[in-house]
Formats: structure tokens, C-alpha cells, sequence
């Protein structure tokens, strides 16, 4: 059986390569692939940071609609647990992430893209949730990520129309952080993803903050903050960064990520 999802690493940086000729079409096996490539990826501690890329010419062009034909709702609901376990494993990995985005970014794909931290596009790359041009909606956490991303009216626009957006667009929606010639792209995002792995440990715990206080109320919330301000005093680099200020001045210190 061909292998659509593989991860490489090096200098601290994971990629998480999605390889499903000629779109990069996501089905239920590159899902599993997906998912088992995260749970690898965030139990590596000498991995700092992820990319995640799909080739130099598309990203993914989102969900393989033959797998949609004839579906019940118990069979779409089992499908949305599929994609919405992968989505999350890639969205809950401890290290900081960046997708790496060439080409088409549709349904599925954009979807993927969401979970990440950061999006790097190239200037090829055009964005969109079309499913409700099939007379569906997205499935993947569409519907949730995109209002938190770019704020609530502008998704709505987006996904009741399906309308594609492309890169100038995308970075004024704040959907992007940067936009690069297509064939700068990955090494872009591997550059963003270098500077944040030479950061210190504390860059987990400010991503948990984050994430899990998002959806509480800011009492709880300031709970979540406070345990990993706390965890960080655990970690050799707050001794690191804590000595140097106090010795050198701010940013001056060389983290471990320990």
C-alpha cells in the first residue's frame, strides 16, 4: 500500500510531508497517516518545530469526494470523527507549527492548514472552503477555525459562498503570515520554524496557555496561564534566559528547549 504521509526531521525541525498524487486528496487513509504522524512527531523531544507541507505544486485540494457518494449520516458522521482526530493531533502538538502552503488549499486542505500555528503561502496558492457548492458544509473544523482566525463576518462570507481567496487577500485577512515565490515557499517555513526551534521550552507552555484557555471564560482561563507560567520554572531554559537577562540584558541567552 502506497504511503501518503511521511515525516522528516532534521536540526530540530519535523516535516510532516503529505504525498498523495496528483492532488494530494485527503481520504480516510492519509487521515490515519496523519494522525499516527503527529502522535510520532509530538512524542520526539528533539523535535522543536513542524512544517507541514504538501510538494511544491498543491498543499491539498481537500477532501476525495468519491468517498462521499451514497454516505448516510451515520457514514459523514464517522468521516468528521476521522477528520476532525487528525486535524486535532496536528492542532494539539506541543511544538510550534507552520504549514507550508503551495497551490490549491480547499476544503480539507485549508482546513488542515488552520491547524496549524502559521500559514507560509506562495504566491500560486489560493484558499477556500467550497463544500457548500456540493450542498454541504465543512467537516473538518472548518466552521470553528476560520471565525477564530479571521473574525466571524468575513468567515460567514466565506463559506456560504465557497468562494476561493487568494494570497493578497489571505494575508490582509490575517489568514497568512507571509506570502513567498512559490519555489521559496517551504524554505520559508522551514525558516520560520528554525527561529522558533531555537527557542527556549517555554514556547509549549505558552501554546497550552493558548489553546486551552480559548474557549473558557478569562477567569478559567488565567487558571490555564498560571500553571504553565508555573511549569516553566521547571525547565532548564527559564534558568537560562532568567541568568542572562540579569548578566547580559534581554535577548542574549541560547535556549536548550529543556
Amino acid at each position: 500500500m502506497a504511503e501518503f504521509v511521511r515525516v522528516e526531521t532534521g536540526s530540530g525541525i519535523a516535516t510532516i510531508r503529505i504525498d498523495r498524487p496528483k492532488m494530494n486528496a485527503i481520504n480516510s487513509q492519509m487521515l490515519d497517516e496523519l494522525t499516527e504522524a503527529a502522535h510520532k512527531v509530538a512524542a520526539d523531544s528533539e523535535v522543536r518545530a513542524v512544517v507541514v507541507w504538501g510538494g511544491p505544486n498543491i498543499f491539498a485540494a481537500g477532501a476525495d469526494i468519491t468517498g462521499f457518494t451514497g454516505n448516510t449520516r451515520e457514514d459523514a458522521a464517522r468521516q468528521c470523527a476521522k477528520f476532525n482526530d487528525a486535524f486535532l493531533a496536528v492542532e494539539n502538538l506541543p511544538q510550534i507549527t507552520v504549514s507550508a502552503v503551495n497551490g490549491y488549499a480547499l476544503g480539507g486542505g485549508m482546513e488542515l492548514a488552520m491547524a496549524t500555528d502559521f500559514r507560509v503561502a506562495a504566491d500560486d496558492a489560493v484558499f477556500g472552503q467550497p463544500e457548500i457548492l456540493l450542498g454541504i458544509i465543512p467537516g473538518g473544523g472548518g466552521t470553528q477555525r476560520l471565525p477564530r482566525l479571521i473574525g466571524i463576518t468575513k468567515a460567514k462570507e466565506i463559506i456560504y459562498t465557497g468562494r476561493q481567496i487568494h494570497p493578497d487577500e489571505a494575508l490582509a485577512l490575517g489568514l497568512v503570515s507571509a506570502v513567498h515565490p512559490a519555489a521559496e515557499t517551504y524554505d520559508a517555513a522551514v525558516e520560520m520554524a528554525a527561529g522558533y526551534a531555537a527557542g527556549p521550552a517555554a514556547l509549549r507552555m505558552a501554546k497550552k496557555a493558548i489553546m486551552d484557555g480559548l474557549a473558557l471564560p478569562l477567569a478559567d482561563a488565567v487558571v490555564c496561564e498560571a500553571q504553565q507560567f508555573a511549569e516553566c520554572f521547571a525547565t532548564e531554559d527559564a534558568a537560562i534566559g532568567v541568568t542572562s537577562f540579569l548578566e547580559q540584558g534581554p535577548g542574549k541567552a541560547t535556549f536548550t528547549g529543556r
